[in-house]
């Protein structure tokens, strides 16, 4: 079954984790920090959660919707808890946006209470092994019954899975003689995730901001050719993941790191893309909402998608309260339509997710689901004016 995309109007989407309540925010936070909680309370507070996600996205208007990661503490900190090799703590590197501006960033660290583990993670200290997809199947399962009963009320299914680089830049390694082999180990067990998500009917988005956001992050003190170097491994790592699986069924999503800040040490996308578009999808996300990526357009019409590949470009800001106009939000569909030069190849998306770990939301829970409906009213107006 290929991706389904608008032959008749735009459709909309998202990138993948939407903002956790109070309860099980709590119960994730305790869990990963080790301590006793009532594992039958997690499951219902999960279950609770994910079918107040669908269905606010059904109402919202989203046409390709997922669980809003609620099962997880962290969109990529939620590996060490699936797979064995980990233990300890690792020590990340602070975005460069924190060293070039002290005040922001001593504001930055008082913005949020408790929340999960960002830049603390575990670390590999041996053979990284997937031996349970237990709790894969058991995330499927819960999505599955949210969705039972509903069908019709969206058009397809997505869930997200982290790409071997970024379990490898935030997870650091301890164990492997080499980034490269620690890579391409994550990368054979992190394919049975993936394998597991697509046979389960779902679309497979692979969230991989390693291709971006790491250039200030772990290679803000290298030269680009470094970094570069290093997302040719990450790429050939998530290929190795993805062969045997439709490309037409994975999506990828690239991006910047998701808070608000300067980011003014953010890569060009005219750098990177080269490098991204080897990677065998179906579909790209990136960036286009905030104030620092609104111009890239310019690096897709100088080197176009390839033709099998749709664009999902984030019409929405995932880091700020303001809730888009609708005309606001069409004029930025109709600027990725002109970048790609097909509006069938174009599903509108938003910049990032709103709940990437728990406790570290910067959008207010209400606010996003106002943004949500702004992006089905702008596809709307998008579909008019391509359309007539």
């Amino acid at each position: 079954m290929a991706m389904r995309g608008g032959d008749r109007r735009i459709l909309t989407t998202h990138v993948g984790s939407l903002p956790r309540d109070a309860v099980l925010s709590d119960l994730l936070i305790r869990q990963e920090r080790g301590e006793a909680i009532d594992r039958a309370a997690l499951d219902a507070a999960i279950a609770r959660a994910v079918d107040a996600v669908v269905a606010g996205q059904i109402e919202a208007g989203i046409d390709i919707i997922n669980d809003g990661e609620q099962p997880r503490v962290g969109f990529q900190t939620y590996v060490p808890q699936r797979m064995q090799g980990f233990a300890g703590e690792s020590r990340r590197s602070r975005p460069a946006d924190y060293l070039a501006f002290p005040e922001f960033a001593r504001r930055a660290v008082t913005r949020f209470g408790a929340r999960s583990k960002v830049a603390n993670a575990p670390m590999a200290v041996g053979e990284i092994v997937y031996t349970d997809l237990a709790p894969a199947i058991a995330e499927c399962d819960v999505f599955d019954r949210a969705t039972s009963g509903r069908e019709g009320r969206f058009v397809d299914r997505f869930m997200t899975a982290a790409s071997p680089g970024i379990v490898a830049t935030t997870m650091q390694n301890a164990h492997y003689d080499s980034h490269e082999a620690y890579v391409f180990a994550l990368a054979r067990e992190l394919a049975k995730e993936y394998r597991l998500i697509v046979d389960r009917g779902y679309v497979l988005q692979i969230d991989a901001p390693d291709l971006a956001m790491e250039r200030s992050m772990m290679f803000q003190d290298k030269p680009l050719a470094e970094f570069l170097a290093a997302t040719e491994i990450h790429v050939a790592a998530l290929n190795a993941a993805l062969d045997g699986i439709p490309l037409e069924r994975v999506r990828l999503h690239c991006c910047w790191g998701n808070w608000e800040g300067p980011h003014v040490h953010d890569v060009p996308l005219a750098d990177i893309l080269p490098v991204v578009l080897r990677a065998k999808v179906g579909a790209l996300s990136l960036e286009f909402a905030n104030p620092r990526h609104q111009h890239e357009y310019a690096a897709l019409k100088r080197m176009p998608l390839p033709e099998r590949m749709r664009l999902l470009p984030g019409v929405i800001d995932s880091t700020t309260n303001y809730v888009e106009h609708p005309e606001v939000v069409a004029n930025r569909i109709c600027e990725a339509v002109a970048a790609v030069g097909d509006r069938e190849r174009v599903i509108a998306g938003c910049d990032c997710g709103f709940g990437t770990f728990t406790g570290y939301e910067f959008v207010a829970p209400d606010v996003v689901w106002a943004k949500l409906r702004a992006l089905k009213e702008g596809a709307e107006l998008a579909t008019r004016r391509l359309w007539g």
